[in-house]
């Protein structure tokens, strides 16, 4: 479900959507509450004001596909009124133009509330016949669970970005996806605090949600809350105890907290379980370069390597395993690790020095490589290595020229 977010440095595991026929909207409507537009205040303030008889009412959220001719578009308020009041009474209801193709709407006083579903079903059909248009909707209901009555126009937001995800003529009544939809979009902006207070809310409707479960403990463990982290992803262990992407995070958290030992028997844990997923590969690769690991190291560097073409850390450490880590130099394999590496990252001061030490020893290219080497040094003045391999190549640059000379002149 959903997508996999990452923060700048602590690269948990959120579900994934690789793979399935959905996707998440160009644009979602829940931002509109985080901007708190005027249409979203005057159709709260209406609703407020309103006599609903029972307190029960239904709330939609609707959307013109993007697709429709301009006009289409020309035409989309008058017909979603015309449309609203052929099948709501006008003393039952109420509507807000959100944009020229988006509307929200209240309605109340049903029998019952597949009654009023039907008729917002009844609703969406009569537009989109209209218009000759696909309809996308979100619909939220009041009373639900502990949600004020304010809260439902929100809701709806909510649960029309929720339908979206599969395509412009879906429905959707707001539920616990939804939240964990609005979370992982308070998520993307960086909106950590918020995003708890989403993800607590959708567990209140569903408690055994091991997506909401684990988007919580990736919220606390990117705001620094480690053991309150761990503890959520525990309880989701518990739930599923082979669910890949948790036990991914309890690794990393293993790792955050300086157990390498601990963490990398999760995360072969994890690679046992899923072999695919480029996170525990390079993670795992990492934690048994760390450890001096070096043999074991490479068969998940070249997965990680393989599953994502632009990591350039797995190719950087996969060239120093190659350089002098396995007893046996292999520095041609090293330099095509190497290249590849700074191809992604130029900057590299590890791949610079270590690109620059395999060339040297090849005899190749020394020219370029005094120069990589010299640009390592000046990006880590403060690297002994790299000045050692600096001097080294110096030596051998200022040995072949002083031949050269010897030979011109004798010539």
């Amino acid at each position: 479900m959903i997508h996999k977010f990452t923060s700048k440095e602590i690269h948990f595991l959120k579900a994934e959507s690789d793979g399935h026929p959905i996707q998440p909207p160009k644009t979602f409507f829940s931002d509109l509450l985080h901007d708190q537009t005027q249409q979203i205040e005057t159709l709260n303030t209406r609703l407020a004001a309103a006599d609903i008889p029972g307190d029960a009412f239904i709330c939609a959220v609707v959307q013109i596909s993007e697709s429709a001719s301009g006009k289409t578009k020309e035409r989309a308020k008058d017909i979603f009124e015309a449309c609203f009041h052929s099948v709501l009474d006008k003393e039952r209801g109420l509507w807000e133009s959100l944009d020229d193709t988006s509307f929200a709407l209240v309605f109340w006083d049903y029998i019952k509330e597949e009654n009023g579903s039907r008729l917002l079903s009844l609703l969406k059909e009569k537009i989109s016949t209209a218009l000759k248009a696909d309809i996308l909707m979100g619909v939220a209901t009041f009373p639900f669970h502990a949600f004020k009555q304010n809260d439902i126009p929100g809701n709806a937001l909510k649960a029309i970005d929720h339908a979206a995800f599969f395509g412009p003529n879906h429905m959707i009544y707001f539920d616990a996806v939804s939240l964990n939809i609005s979370g992982d979009r308070l998520y993307q902006l960086n909106h950590y605090n918020r995003a708890i207070q989403e993800y607590k809310r959708g567990l209140e409707i569903a408690p055994q949600n091991i997506n909401l479960i684990n988007s919580l403990g990736v919220c606390y463990g990117v705001i620094g809350k480690i053991d309150q982290a761990k503890k959520e992803f525990e309880k989701a262990i518990a739930i599923n105890p082979r669910e890949v992407m948790v036990i991914y995070n309890i690794g990393l958290v293993h790792r955050i907290n300086e157990d390498e030992d601990k963490a990398i028997l999760y995360l072969k844990k994890a690679h046992g379980i899923d072999q695919n997923l480029f996170e525990i590969e390079l993670l795992l690769g990492q934690l048994l370069f760390k450890q001096e690991h070096w043999q074991r190291s490479l068969p998940h560097l070249d997965a990680a390597a393989r599953l994502n073409p632009d990591a350039a850390t797995a190719f950087r450490m996969k060239g120093e395993i190659f350089l002098d880590k396995l007893g046996k130099k292999d520095p041609q394999r090293a330099s095509a690790e190497f290249n590849k590496a700074l191809k992604l990252n130029p900057s590299d001061a590890i791949s610079l020095s270590g690109y620059a030490q395999a060339m040297a020893l090849q005899g190749k290219n020394l020219k370029i490589a005094l120069n990589f080497a010299n640009r390592s040094v000046a990006l880590e003045p403060d690297s002994l290595l790299f000045k050692n391999r600096l001097k080294q190549i110096q030596k051998i640059c200022d040995k072949l020229e002083a031949t050269r000379t010897t030979t011109i002149k004798s010539a």
